[in-house]
């Protein structure tokens, strides 16, 4: 059983600058509900605004909360921010923050959006706007929810606003495996990072994963793990310099499940980067992506 969190205010009208496309995150759903017939989908509500405002400044989240973000902040997200925008990443955020909450029922649960790992303190870029996973874990852990959240980051691009929004608290470990020469051109220190070659294939990269995750689970002993489970880094990625297959896309979201699974550890995903002209093809990934991953945590409990 797949659990996933979703909200129509996910899929954003498109802005008339800029070339994100919103309509992806429909599609995501259009394709669980043909691939994976036996989900669950749950409705966040918006993230309160005083936690927002735990991780981000204040000034910042007035400004996007009444769509009046200035241009410049707006060119470095990549769009323009209106009130819709404004709307769905409170959404999203929640979305995020409510995925976690399953999983510690359900052992695994999914955020159909999300991700949003390049927004630092006061400002947005990369087409990211408040950064979810910083949200998310800071309030899990000072609602006791949890003790110390492993973060777990293989979009291509390193998770630079995560890096910096947590830096130097003892209670995340931030795990960033990325492409070395993708955006963004200066990279955050995150509490492990590991930049890789242009063309990495499934074999090398899924070694170089597989180690990373042992090592870091056995010496950081989370009791949570957030995952930013960006499909981008498959070969035909429009954004990506990396080169795994379909298959290895699949074997990489099991080996995530198995690992935290292995020690009981529940894992939220959030949905993260995806890039390409065939928007139904990069939805499909995201799909299978979270199929796999319910289906090895079904695995792992049964």
């Amino acid at each position: 059983m797949l659990h996933i969190v979703h909200h129509s205010d996910y899929v954003a009208p498109r802005p008339k600058n800029g070339s994100f496309v919103f309509d992806k995150y429909q599609l995501v759903m259009d394709a669980i509900r043909e691939h994976a017939p036996e989900h669950v989908v749950h409705e966040p509500g918006p993230m309160p605004r005083h936690w927002i405002e735990a991780v981000h400044d204040p000034a910042y989240v007035e400004q996007v909360l009444t769509a009046s973000v200035p241009r410049e902040t707006e060119r470095r997200i990549g769009f323009p921010v209106s009130a819709e925008i404004a709307s769905r990443v409170q959404y999203t955020s929640g979305g995020t923050w409510l995925a976690a909450k399953l999983a510690l029922d359900h052992g695994y649960a999914a955020n159909s959006a999300g991700g949003s790992h390049h927004a630092l303190a006061d400002t947005g870029a990369g087409y990211c706007v408040f950064n979810d996973l910083a949200i998310t874990a800071n309030r899990l852990l000072a609602e006791g929810d949890a003790r110390k959240i492993l973060i777990v980051d293989l979009d291509v691009h390193q998770g630079d606003g995560t890096a910096v929004l947590l830096a130097g608290r003892t209670d995340v470990f931030t795990l960033s495996i990325h492409s070395e020469r993708n955006f963004p051109t200066r990279k955050a220190c995150s509490s492990r990072d590991i930049a890789l070659p242009d063309a990495v294939e499934d074999d090398h990269y899924l070694a170089i994963l597989d180690r990373a995750l042992t090592e870091s689970l056995a010496d950081f002993q989370p009791d949570m793990l957030l995952y930013q489970a960006g499909v981008d880094p498959h070969v035909d990625d429009r954004l990506g310099r990396l080169a795994l297959s379909d298959a290895g896309l699949e074997r990489r979201e099991r080996m995530v499940i198995r690992r935290a699974r292995d020690r009981f550890i529940p894992v939220a995903s959030a949905l993260g980067g995806g890039y390409g002209h065939d928007h139904h093809a990069v939805a499909l990934r995201h799909a299978r992506s979270m199929i796999a991953m319910a289906d090895e945590a079904a695995c792992q409990r049964s």
